[in-house]
């Protein structure tokens, strides 16, 4: 999980109280995942079927709002970026960078991804109207903002990403796609002997080389328009092709191949042989007839087709308990991605620690179970982090103490109201020996509990 908020301007870190409620907060927000209401009101309210015990039992929903309305993840008055602003050195994402940086730097540090990756976008939905909201028509999600993502192919862990902000002046000499890829790829930290696949927007013969010269592969699809593919047509698949019909072409090191399957499939790979006798089941029409059989496939087809899935299977891993909500701030909605982004990174390095440590016998956490023992657990942190003041001796006599951090007092529900059936009643008032919280009030239950001892 990504560290929680600054406490303020000046970057302090969280302390008693306050750090408790942040951490109830986020226990609320994995809650909305897994409950789903129209209005965040709603999981207060106490007629059927909205009566929730949780989170109306933990925070009250004023506090709860508060701190929601008043959540920064930077400073919200950086001077020395405003004046940047209609420069190229103005940093568009100043609103939640700390947070950006962090969670992308915990994703590289927790795991090492295995042989084979993929580079894909992803989009954040949001209706918000400012320039770096993205349009693309053949994602799910048309309207929002776009990350480009580096994904493990295996398990869909999600090793590294950036948010695109927009044109730029590129530095390399190269377009869009090729930088991303690059910028997606630190070779120091990550070494040789990968694989990337990628898809007709990324793959180019100048990206596949450059990448070769790092000691790493690359496989995908690729457009016929790119500069440096093969344009003879000796070569070329017939008009009329069959289902299964291959041709391909070699370039020193660069295979580029051509498969007809309902269309025609274009390839460009560094690491694969053109063809070794696969084959893949597809129905073809012989003699009118409609049947199934074997055709040849490619090993570039097969091996993408396995690869090239871990975004798409990241971003669906997400989307099944997704805590986002409607929000008037736009750096928001990053929020709650990244939170998002960190229980799912979470819940898959759970998985793959279990399979090291006990491979057999203990059967995983489901991501529905494994957010719910989640839940759990920082609700038991967050009770245990609350101050209570222990004496360096045990006391030998009952005296009333108040709860206190170092910041407010802390209340608690009153022990004795609580048996007689008067629940939620809560005072910051204790006894020092027994430990208890007990009223001081005109009906003292500080007395009556002592009394009946």
């Amino acid at each position: 999980m990504p560290k929680l908020p600054r406490d303020n301007k000046r970057g302090k870190s969280l302390s008693g109280n306050k750090r408790v409620l942040h951490i109830v907060k986020l226990a609320v927000i994995i809650f909305t995942g897994l409950v789903t209401v129209h209005k965040y009101a709603d999981y207060w309210r106490k007629t059927s079927p909205y009566n929730f015990s949780f989170p109306r039992d933990k925070i009250t929903r004023g506090r709860f709002e508060a701190i929601l309305w008043s959540l920064h993840l930077s400073n919200p008055t950086d001077e020395e970026n405003e004046r940047k602003k209609t420069t190229w050195e103005y940093d568009r994402l100043f609103k939640f960078k700390p947070l950006y940086s962090e969670l992308v730097e915990a994703c590289k540090t927790h795991f090492h991804p295995r042989q084979n990756l993929s580079i894909d976008e992803r989009m954040v939905a949001s209706k918000a109207r400012i320039s770096m909201r993205q349009y693309m028509k053949d994602k799910p999600t048309k309207w929002g903002y776009k990350l480009f993502v580096l994904a493990d192919s295996s398990i869909a862990y999600t090793w590294n990403f950036f948010v695109y902000t927009g044109k730029s002046v590129s530095t390399t000499g190269h377009g869009l796609s090729y930088t991303a890829v690059m910028d997606l790829l630190p070779f120091a930290a990550l070494g040789g002997g990968y694989t990337v696949y990628t898809d007709n927007f990324y793959t180019s013969p100048a990206l596949v080389q450059d990448l070769a010269k790092n000691f790493i592969g690359c496989c995908g699809t690729i457009r016929r328009n790119r500069i440096g593919f093969p344009k003879t047509q000796v070569n070329d698949l017939p008009k009329k092709a069959e289902r299964g019909d291959l041709r391909w072409i070699r370039r020193s090191n660069l295979l580029f191949v051509k498969w007809m399957d309902t269309r025609e499939v274009t390839m460009s790979s560094l690491v694969h042989e053109a063809f070794t006798g696969q084959t893949v089941r597809r129905r073809v029409k012989e003699a009118g007839v409609w049947q199934v059989k074997s055709v040849p496939v490619p090993d570039a087809v097969v091996d993408y087709n396995h690869g090239m899935g871990g975004v798409d299977l990241s971003d669906a891993l997400i989307g099944y308990y997704s805590v986002s909500h409607k929000t008037m701030k736009w750096y928001k909605t990053f929020f709650y991605h990244f939170v998002d982004i960190a229980v799912v990174k979470s819940f898959l390095l759970h998985k793959e620690l279990l399979k090291l440590r006990n491979p057999t016998q203990t059967k995983p956490h489901t991501q529905k179970s494994f957010r719910e023992q989640l839940l759990k657990e920082m609700l038991v942190f967050a009770e245990g982090s609350a101050a209570t003041p222990l004496p360096a001796s045990t006391p030998t006599t009952c005296m009333p103490l108040y709860y206190a951090s170092d910041d407010s007092r802390i209340r608690k529900h009153c022990k004795w109201c609580l048996n007689a059936g008067i629940p939620r009643v809560k005072t910051s008032v204790y006894c020092r020996k027994c430990q208890v919280p007990l009223c001081l009030t005109a009906k003292n239950c500080f007395q009556l509990w002592h009394d009946n001892q």
